[in-house]
């Protein structure tokens, strides 16, 4: 398959950028279920048996799930009983991530080899803007063959890649071949692809925003694209930009090398103003465990917790507390609703809440473009 392409950004219908020409090449390599594919390889005993990473109580979350736990419906995010109950055999192991974060710095070492401009995820994936590599090596596949080869060899884990001409492409196809694959979507096949995809498959687009825009009778990538950059403005704010961009196949955001993540949050809106200690508690929890999930999947660890809220005249304050280290979802919770506590009684209904984690002991990779955690 092609690889070696130009890019033509402001032809045909998109004249947004005048007729900018570049050569633009990115790999997105993403490992191969990385925690419990770390764990199945330091233990054989788990090795062709489902493996769930992350802890096995009521409270628990999985973190990582193997593929053949994946065979079950087992994914990332998932509560753990609801994991068990689908999957009675799974077993689950305590996540070691001083280990995924020194095979992590190993991996980014291959990385450098290619290019400096690298742009980490989290600890299992990243972009590589290999347009200009230190090998002059023209095509992107041949990068991506060398890279995931040289981390099989030096860790005895698989990776997947995905090339295109933008990050949002790239990360599509690296889905494509998973896992132990790679998969090139070049510029003659990047609108097409993106025409025939659900909106639901768009990164960026959650549950909700996905409901509202199949109620808007947005369905597909063409769907989508049929509308005008008004209308999606006005339904879905500045995101509506993106999604307009992204249904042509179009994504400007450069790969950023070493962004860090300042820190993770979730906020919702309620369906009507509250006052009540009760009620703000019911739905700050789901938030508190929206962001630690995060913080599960990712390692990180913060000292800061933050409270935002938004009262019915828009008035918007956030109160805060550092402590030595939040390190887990108990102690989110309780430094929450002490921030909480703290606003009560209140004057004023609330029409939002969030809550976020800052402060990480050890600085979290970010991408450039991913949306706040919310649940909307």
């Amino acid at each position: 398959m092609d690889s070696q392409y130009k890019l033509c950004i402001g032809s045909s219908d998109q004249d947004h950028n005048s007729a900018e020409v570049r050569d633009r090449k990115i790999i997105h390599i993403d490992m191969d279920a990385f925690y419990a594919s770390v764990e199945q390889r330091d233990n054989p005993d788990l090795r062709g048996k489902p493996v769930a990473v992350g802890g096995s109580k009521e409270r628990g979350v999985v973190a990582a799930a193997s593929y053949e736990a994946r065979k079950f419906g087992v994914r990332s995010a998932m509560p753990s009983v609801t994991a068990k109950r689908q999957c009675p055999d799974l077993i689950f192991v305590k996540p070691r991530f001083e280990v995924y974060k020194e095979i992590s710095r190993q991996i980014r070492s291959i990385f450098a080899e290619h290019t400096e401009i690298i742009e980490p995820l989290s600890l299992d994936e990243a972009y590589l803007d290999v347009t200009e590599n230190f090998q002059g090596i023209a095509i992107a596949t041949e990068i991506a063959t060398m890279i995931r080869a040289k981390i099989l060899s030096e860790t005895g884990l698989t990776a997947s890649a995905g090339i295109s001409y933008n990050k949002f492409l790239a990360k599509l196809a690296s889905d494509q071949r998973k896992p132990n694959g790679q998969f090139v979507i070049t510029p003659k096949m990047g609108p097409g692809f993106v025409e025939d995809l659900a909106v639901g498959k768009f990164h960026g687009i959650g549950p909700a925003t996905s409901a509202k825009m199949n109620g808007l009778g947005i369905f597909t990538g063409r769907d989508m694209r049929n509308q005008t950059l008004e209308f999606m403005t006005a339904s879905f704010g500045k995101a509506g930009t993106y999604y307009y961009w992204i249904s042509r196949g179009i994504d400007e955001r450069p790969v950023r090398a070493n962004r860090v993540r300042k820190s993770v949050g979730a906020e919702t809106t309620f369906s009507r103003d509250l006052r009540d200690y009760e009620a703000l508690a019911a739905e700050l929890q789901p938030l508190i465990e929206k962001v630690w999930r995060h913080c599960e999947t990712t390692g990180a660890r913060g000292r800061t917790a933050t409270i935002k809220v938004k009262f019915s005249d828009f008035e918007l304050i956030t109160r805060s507390r550092s402590v030595n280290l939040i390190d887990d979802a108990r102690s989110l919770s309780c430094l929450a609703l002490e921030l909480l506590k703290q606003l009560m009684p209140t004057k004023k209904a609330m029409r939002l809440i969030g809550i976020s984690i800052s402060g990480f002991a050890d600085p979290e990779p970010e991408n450039e473009n991913q949306l706040p955690l919310m649940l909307d």
